[in-house]
């Protein structure tokens, strides 16, 4: 399917030639009638599906439809939360991008922690129509009764199971009260556990639900390697690794802040264009970070989980998973940052004895079945050490269950 037969208007096709999407991905395909045919919508999408242009262009269309006196203030319509600032900057930069040939511009105002609240409550202030935020920030303008959310059209809440897993929750049923109930509601999250399915029920009544059925599509294009190595031998060979390869762009996820800053700076003493990103970082250099990353002047980021989502960068040839994902919806998400656009990719994990277990879990709720490989080199060294079965109950030194109630029988009968 082509967007022309998406029923949008000729606008907003030329802006997805501009921007070089072509075909219509199975998420927007579902999505895109759904929300001009006004339905609250709950899809399930993963990383690197095309989401964000699944709402972005149908809100879009319909905001144009809206007649407005030309002299007349902005006015507030669409409601977009993210649980990070990267991903609202980007959701507020697709904004821009898809509406850049209609007649009427909408205002788009990003509201994020890390920068000057004045300047924010400046272009509210102005008059804006659609706001892509982060929660925190958003609570911030409202408990100084700077923002009107009354008259709210479109509500969007993306990545929802990555926001809850922040903890988000409390500022998210705050937000909730100051909404209009009549509006159209918007939910995509990459998972629907119980406690999604608590929050959506407060959201919307008969959200129509999408899925997509082959999500392993998502990573069709990305081939996935799985190197065993000792945990001291991982850092020289990503040095390797990156000069053999001659890899162009790698993004590397390690465990923590502290750990992704020390890599990166010994990275730079053995001449690599390497830095980090994470959360401790002030917005200004987060932003400077990304765009450093996204123009090849940083050649390794090493990255907390943060950059898993809301991080699109079409040229990242390789993604490493210095440290395994906790779970395996981040390892998904984490390979998901290459092989974007249709581009080739690759994604690479380190593991040895420690956490092999922890990896064979991750491969079977995947389902799939790498061949491990060793580097000449850097082979993995030492020995499994035997699986513990747990202690056993040795005889005569713990009163067993049955010898308690004879214990208890024998008092009551005295």
């Amino acid at each position: 399917m082509t967007f022309e037969e998406l029923n949008l208007q000729d606008n907003l096709i030329k802006a997805t030639k501009i921007n070089k999407y072509i075909e219509v991905n199975p998420i927007q395909e579902k999505v895109i009638p759904l929300i001009l045919e006004d339905c609250d919508v709950m899809a399930k999408a993963q990383t690197g599906s095309g989401k964000t242009a699944s709402f972005v262009l149908p809100i879009l269309e319909k905001l144009s439809k809206i007649h407005r006196n030309p002299n007349q203030k902005a006015k507030l319509k669409v409601l977009v939360l993210t649980p990070t600032r990267e991903l609202a900057l980007q959701v507020a930069d697709n904004f821009v991008l898809f509406s850049e040939f209609l007649e009427k511009k909408p205002k788009i105002v990003s509201i994020i922690g890390g920068e000057n609240i004045g300047d924010q409550l400046l272009d509210i202030q102005k008059g804006c129509d659609i706001i892509v935020a982060t929660t925190g920030r958003l609570i911030d303008i409202l408990n100084k009764k700077q923002i009107d959310l009354t008259k709210i059209e479109y509500f969007v809440l993306d990545e929802a199971d990555k926001m809850l897993d922040l903890g988000f929750e409390e500022e998210l049923e705050t937000i909730l009260k100051v909404l209009p109930l009549k509006r159209q509601n918007l939910l995509f999250s990459a998972t629907y556990p119980s406690k999604i399915l608590n929050i959506v029920s407060k959201i919307t009544k008969n959200p129509i639900e999408v899925s997509i059925k082959d999500e392993s599509q998502i990573v069709k294009t990305i081939t996935q390697r799985v190197i065993r190595v000792n945990k001291e031998n991982k850092s020289p060979l990503l040095r390797h690794l990156i000069v053999k390869e001659k890899w162009e762009q790698i993004l590397v996820f390690m465990a923590n802040k502290r750990a992704a800053d020390n890599i990166a700076q010994k990275f730079r003493k053995y001449g690599f264009e390497a830095e980090s990103f994470h959360g401790d970082l002030t917005q200004e250099e987060r932003i400077y970070t990304l765009k450093e990353f996204k123009e090849k002047k940083i050649k390794v980021l090493f990255s907390s989980d943060i950059a898993a989502r809301g991080l699109d960068i079409e040229d990242i040839s390789c993604v490493v998973n210095f440290d395994l994902p906790r779970s395996t919806a981040d390892y998904i998400h984490r390979i998901g940052r290459t092989g974007r656009a249709g581009k080739t990719g690759i994604a690479i994990s380190f593991i040895n004895f420690e956490n092999e277990e922890h990896f064979k879990l991750i491969e079977k709720r995947c389902d799939v079945k790498l061949l491990e490989e060793q580097v000449e080199g850097f082979e993995e060294t030492g020995i499994a050490p035997l699986k513990q079965k747990g202690n056993e109950a040795v005889k005569g030194k713990r009163k067993s269950k049955k010898d308690k109630l004879r214990e208890e029988a024998l008092k009551n009968n005295k």
